[in-house]
């Protein structure tokens, strides 16, 4: 599908531009976007496509969806500032700042376990609903409670909605807002990043809907493989979301910071680029330098315990490595969501990427269509 393409791109960033358009006529894409932040400058700012699959609806410059784990990348963000404010010791207990938390033997969690999915609570032992997501205290007294699945610090196993609420809760403990107030202060109005932990009504015209992919299947489909379900990655997947449930008002009001974010490329690009700038952008300085070089401090390198692949963490972000390129740089830190967002922060380039999109890719971890996004930019600041 051709799409015509808004936005603009610093004509020595075309190759991204080309990636793009190539997304839509030869990968599937219906809607998406792309930002790109190097010295201090959005570079790249183009958006294409439809907010529907029957495309009627063009995506606008200011449409906003759920971005899913991209999200993590805020709430993880939001600890690290107030840890760079010296407020926080990453290596300190969670029940520092948490008493409750240290019940069933987790005085020996650490605040860079739950950065890094190390803690050992991926999931809730109690079989939730999606709905439960909206009830804040409930969920985290749960975790409070509830003992851990692993020595923490072991290995990790991605805490792929859990790391929300643990990381708010301390967010909160600490500081006295909530983390999606928290972040919406501290960081996306001071940097002008349309980005939400808890959506507004104000915002619901400009929302499109995620195009959800087949939904997972745990064993195969006529149900003659039995899934164990005494397994890790069986147990981590409570509760069990459905993509539709993004289009959900209650999702979009609650704080799910580990997976209800509402933006688009250039708000995740912007409430990223301090990473990816030494600390600040835009004059808002956010992380010391030795707060941005301890994101780098590796927590856990090799097969996840939940996701089945090799991943490294560092504190708050995937890092690069062999096992999963991302970068010929080394200095890169990352994640993504579920269904394909991505952003990826090159310390040593100097500069954020982002992808956002609606239909979703098959898969915990997206697919390639960020990835082209990535390699092209490369391939022009090498032609450069």
């Amino acid at each position: 599908m051709y799409v015509d393409v808004s936005g603009s791109c610093a004509a020595k960033f075309a190759p991204v531009k080309d990636a793009f358009a190539a997304n839509f006529a030869e990968h599937g894409d219906v809607g998406a976007c792309v930002a790109l932040v190097q010295d201090g400058e959005l570079v790249v700012d183009l958006w294409g496509g439809f907010q529907d699959p029957a495309r009627e609806k063009a995506w606008q410059h200011d449409t906003l969806i759920n971005v899913f784990s991209t999200t993590k990348t805020m709430s993880c963000l939001s600890l690290l500032v107030l840890a760079s404010r010296g407020l926080v010791d990453v290596d300190a207990p969670v029940a520092t700042y948490w008493p409750e938390f240290a019940q069933n033997g987790k005085d020996n969690v650490l605040v860079r376990h739950i950065l890094s999915h190390t803690a050992g609570l991926p999931a809730w032992d109690r079989r939730l609903e999606g709905r439960d997501l909206y009830d804040w205290r409930k969920v985290t007294d749960l975790l409070a409670g509830q003992a851990t699945w692993w020595e923490p610090g072991w290995k990790s196993g991605y805490h792929g909605l859990t790391q929300g609420n643990l990381v708010g809760e301390v967010v909160q403990r600490v500081d006295g807002r909530s983390v999606g107030r928290f972040f919406a202060e501290e960081i996306a109005g001071p940097l002008g990043a349309d980005f939400h932990i808890g959506l507004g009504p104000e915002h619901d015209a400009r929302v499109a809907l995620v195009i959800p992919a087949p939904p997972l299947q745990f064993g195969s489909a006529d149900g003659s493989v039995v899934p164990d379900r005494d397994s890790i990655p069986y147990r981590a997947t409570n509760p069990r979301l459905q993509a539709e449930q993004s289009w959900e008002i209650p999702w979009r009001r609650a704080e799910i910071p580990a997976a209800g974010g509402h933006g688009n490329a250039r708000s995740v690009a912007l409430a990223q680029a301090a990473v990816s700038h030494g600390g600040a952008f835009r004059g808002v300085e956010l992380l010391s330098g030795a707060t941005v070089d301890r994101i780098f401090d590796v927590q856990a390198a090799g097969r996840d315990l939940v996701l089945g692949i090799g991943v490294t963490f560092g504190i708050g972000y995937g890092l690069n490595s062999p096992r999963n390129p991302l970068s010929p740089n080394a200095k890169v830190c990352y994640w993504g969501g579920w269904g394909g967002s991505l952003v990826v922060n090159d310390i040593d380039a100097g500069f954020t990427l982002a992808y956002v999109m609606n239909r979703m890719g098959e898969g915990t971890v997206g697919d390639d269509r960020a990835h082209r996004l990535l390699r092209a930019a490369y391939a022009a600041l090498d032609a450069a």
